[in-house]
């Protein structure tokens, strides 16, 4: 049975709440960045994750490093202080949505020259209609 592990990061990015889901499933880590607004409390989280957590616009997946799970609980205790005042999220999450983000541009300007093109067709075909109309007349 294949192992999933899942994170959620929430900082504040002036002048948002923003929540940074990660998953790492078979050794590869995927993330999804989402905007709360407001300072979302502890309930409203779950809430969110319970709702919204198969929709969420996850990255393509990453290779990543797996470590171990079983830690000793004081030292699990003290690295999520660290991690709770660390400000930022992790470079291999950033990695992620950073390729996330460049598959979105590529798609809009595919889509923006198509739309482009079929405009300037359309016109080309427009006026090509208005001449032979305005030669028929004659």
């Amino acid at each position: 049975m294949d192992k999933v592990i899942g994170r959620l990061t929430v900082f504040f990015e002036d002048p948002f709440w923003v929540g940074v889901f990660e998953r790492i499933e078979n050794g590869r880590l995927s993330a999804a960045k989402v905007t709360f607004g407001a300072e979302p409390k502890e309930p409203e989280l779950l809430i969110y994750l319970l709702q919204h957590y198969y929709r969420l616009p996850f990255s393509p997946a990453v290779e990543t490093a797996v470590k171990p799970a079983h830690r000793n609980p004081k030292r699990a205790q003290r690295e999520a202080g660290r991690q709770t005042a660390q400000v930022g999220i992790g470079t291999k999450s950033q990695q992620a949505l950073q390729l996330q983000q460049e598959q979105n541009k590529q798609m809009r300007k595919r889509r923006s020259r198509a739309r482009k093109q079929a405009d300037a067709k359309r016109l080309y075909a427009l006026k090509q209609q208005q001449k032979r109309e305005k030669h028929k007349g004659h």
